[in-house]
């Protein structure tokens, strides 16, 4: 009578297992792709897009959203975060361009120490952040739209509200994400590694900003 409650579960691991490591995978080699073109963008001195790379990102992330169940979504996940990387370049030369290197690096590793931190609280305490789902989404919504809207309002106290929010909240999506791959919440890793990418993304791009004011007059 034992015998398939224990092969539902070893299957249940099993699964769990293929989707953190193809997730992983994905990720670090799409992160390798990303800083590739971030340093092409640099050599070639592209200019700051500011909205502009909005309208590719929403078409990239629409289209792995409609491929992520074939082999075609991996290709537009890699066009996704190309692009993300790309873009980034720019405002990597601003930081540069005034304080060096130093900046980035620091960002860099705060990004690190960050992620592989609450991924691996998630991992070892297997805590279920599953409650959190509507908390989170409303918030990176309501996020979103505060930041669009202070692109035109150029409001320096919310520009750092909206900073200390979105570091509050990339941390908190990288928890449920996490959380989500080992209770089964999450079983397409093509989907998982977009919203962690984004999540290290948003995180790197925040530290940068607060990192980035001490050298910026």
């Amino acid at each position: 009578m034992s015998t398939p409650i224990t092969t539902a579960a070893s299957s249940v691991d099993a699964g769990t297992t293929r989707v953190l490591r193809n997730t992983y995978l994905l990720l670090s080699m799409t992160l390798m792709f990303s800083a590739v073109t971030a340093g092409i963008s640099m050599v070639l001195k592209i200019p700051y897009m500011g909205l502009l790379m909005l309208l590719p990102y929403i078409v990239l992330l629409v289209m792995v959203e409609k491929t992520k169940e074939s082999a075609a979504g991996i290709g537009w996940v890699f066009a996704l975060t190309g692009w993300l990387g790309f873009s980034l370049g720019p405002v990597l030369n601003h930081y540069v361009g005034i304080s060096g290197f130093e900046p980035v690096l620091t960002a860099l590793g705060g990004t690190a120490t960050i992620f592989l931190g609450l991924s691996a609280y998630v991992l070892v305490t297997r805590k279920d952040f599953s409650f959190a789902t509507g908390f989170l989404t409303t918030g990176m919504l309501v996020a979103f739209v505060a930041a669009l809207a202070n692109a035109f309002l150029h409001i320096q106290a919310l520009a750092l509200a909206l900073t200390c929010m979105f570091l509050f909240l990339s941390s908190g999506m990288i928890l449920w994400q996490t959380s989500q791959i080992i209770h089964g919440g999450e079983r397409n890793y093509i989907s998982a590694t977009v919203t962690l990418y984004v999540m290290i993304y948003n995180l790197f791009t925040t530290l940068l900003s607060l990192v980035g004011l001490g050298g910026d007059d």
